[in-house]
Formats: C-alpha cells, sequence, structure tokens
C-alpha cells in the first residue's frame, strides 16, 4: 500500500513539473514574440536615425 502510495505521489509530481515545463515554454515563445515586435517596430528619431530598441 505504501509502495502504491509513494507511486502515484512520484506520477503527480512529474506530472505537475511537466506542465509547468510546457507553460513555461508558453511563457517564453510569447516573450520572444513580443520582442521580436519591438525590435521590428521601434521608432525613428529625429535625422532619421533609428532609437535603441532596449532602454538601458
Amino acid at each position: 500500500m505504501l509502495a502504491m502510495l509513494l507511486v502515484l505521489l512520484l506520477i503527480l509530481i512529474l506530472f505537475g513539473a511537466g506542465f509547468a515545463v510546457k507553460v513555461l515554454w508558453w511563457v517564453a515563445i510569447a516573450v520572444l514574440v513580443l520582442w521580436l515586435i519591438g525590435f521590428v517596430a521601434r521608432g525613428a528619431r529625429s535625422g532619421g536615425e533609428r532609437s535603441r530598441w532596449y532602454r538601458w
């Protein structure tokens, strides 16, 4: 009985970790898309010079 509970606990932990990793991949893809949009759609300064796409 204890072995079965440990196996079920292990399955739950691995399923949770897999779900979290999958969600993190989707978050990473969304951030990449937003970064690319910001890189492409950056505005131009006066004089035709392109501005920096980062803030620092």
